[in-house]
C-alpha cells in the first residue's frame, strides 16, 4: 500500500511515498480504501513538528478521507463492504493518518456518506462542520440584519463560513491579499471582499456598515488582522479567533478592549479540539453538515485535485499562501 510519512519533520520535501502492508481490519473495525484524500493546515503542521496533537513518528498525516468500506472486521454490524464513508481524524484516537490509499479505523468512526456526496466534496466536509462550531459557540448578535467579517476569505474554512453565515441571514464581508483571491471569494458567495493590499479596510467596513461597526469577526490570521478585527466590532460585538497564521496578536488584545471600553467587546479563542470529548456534539455538526450539502443548500467550490505522490506540491502551495478552496489527492 502507497502512504506518505513524516519521518523527519521540515519542509515539503520531508513528505516522503512509503510503501507499507496492507492494513487488516481486526475485530470492530473497517478498512475504507480511498477515493479522496483532503490536504489542510493541520497537515503542515504535523509536517512541520508544531500540531499540537503531534502523533509519534515516523507518522502518516492527513485529517480526512473519502472512499468505500472494502473489509469489515469480526464483530462488525454496521457497515458492509460497498459502503461509501467519509473518515475524519477527529474520530480517530491519534490525529492523521488520512495520507493512503487505504485505512483501517474503529466501526464507530466513519460517517456514511448519501449517493449524492461526492468523493471530492466530502473531505470538505470537516471545514463545514467547523464552520457550524464556529457560529455555534459565537452566540447571538445583539442585532440584526447582522454583519459578519470573515478574513481570509478565499480559504475553505472562511468559504463555509460565509454559507452558513448567508443561512443564517448575516451580510458576509471578507477580507483577501490578492484581487485573484477576492475575486475568488465574491464569485463563491461574499457581499463584500476587502482586498487589503490594494484599500483601506477601515474606510471599506465603515462604509459597508454605515458607521455601525461589525456584530462579529471570524479571524484565523491573528497578528495585526485580529487587532482590526477587535477594533471594528459595533458594542457589544464579538470575535472569534480560531487560528493565528500570521502569529500572535500585533497589540495587547486585553489593553484594546479596556480602550474600547464603551463598547463591552468579546473574544472567544476556539478550537474543534474543545469536542474532543464531546462525541455527541461533534457528530452531531458533522451529521448537520451531511445533510446541508445532501440538500444542496451549500455548495463546495470545485477542488484542485493532485495525486497522491504530488503532496509535496500541494504542501509548497500551501507555504507559499497560493491556495483558493480545498485541496484532494487522488490514490
Amino acid at each position: 500500500m502507497k502512504a506518505i510519512q513524516v519521518h523527519v519533520t521540515g519542509g515539503p520535501e520531508n513528505l516522503l511515498e512509503v510503501n507499507l502492508p496492507e492494513p487488516v481490519a481486526g475485530r470492530g473495525q473497517v478498512r475504507v480504501k480511498a477515493s479522496t484524500i483532503g490536504v489542510g493546515r493541520p497537515d503542515v503542521l504535523l509536517r512541520k513538528g508544531t500540531y499540537k496533537w503531534m502523533p509519534p513518528l515516523p507518522a502518516i498525516p492527513g485529517a480526512e478521507l473519502a472512499g468505500v468500506v472494502d473489509a469489515v472486521g469480526e464483530g462488525v454490524t454496521h457497515w458492509q463492504v460497498g459502503d461509501r464513508v467519509l473518515v475524519s481524524a477527529r474520530e480517530l484516537p491519534q490525529r492523521g493518518g488520512c495520507y493512503a490509499e487505504a485505512i483501517v479505523v474503529p466501526e464507530d468512526a466513519p460517517y456514511r456518506l448519501p449517493d449524492t456526496v461526492s468523493f471530492d466534496d466530502a473531505v470538505s466536509l470537516p471545514n463545514l462542520q467547523l464552520a457550524l462550531a464556529l457560529m455555534q459557540i459565537a452566540g447571538p448578535t445583539s442585532a440584526a440584519p447582522s454583519q459578519v467579517l470573515i478574513t481570509g476569505a478565499s480559504g475553505g474554512v472562511a468559504g463555509m463560513l460565509c454559507q452558513v453565515a448567508k443561512l443564517k441571514g448575516f451580510v458576509t464581508i471578507g477580507t483577501s491579499r490578492s484581487r485573484d483571491k477576492a475575486q475568488f471569494a465574491l464569485a463563491h458567495g461574499f457581499d463584500h471582499v476587502i482586498c487589503t493590499d490594494h484599500e483601506t479596510p477601515k474606510d471599506r467596513l465603515a462604509h459597508i456598515t454605515e458607521g455601525q461597526g461589525l456584530n462579529l469577526v471570524f479571524d484565523h490570521l491573528g497578528g495585526q488582522s485580529l487587532v482590526d478585527g477587535l477594533k471594528s466590532l459595533a458594542p457589544f460585538g464579538t470575535l472569534v479567533s480560531y487560528n493565528i497564521v500570521q502569529g500572535p496578536p500585533t497589540e495587547d488584545t486585553f489593553q484594546v478592549m479596556r480602550q474600547l471600553l464603551e463598547k463591552s467587546l468579546a473574544i472567544r479563542c476556539f478550537s474543534m479540539h474543545a469536542f474532543d470529548a464531546d462525541r455527541d456534539t461533534r457528530r452531531g455538526l458533522m451529521n448537520e453538515a451531511i445533510v446541508l450539502l445532501a440538500q444542496q443548500r451549500v455548495n463546495f467550490s470545485p477542488p484542485q485535485i493532485f495525486k497522491l505522490s504530488e503532496v509535496q506540491k500541494t504542501h509548497a502551495l500551501l507555504d507559499q499562501g497560493l491556495v483558493s478552496g480545498k485541496l484532494v489527492m487522488h490514490p
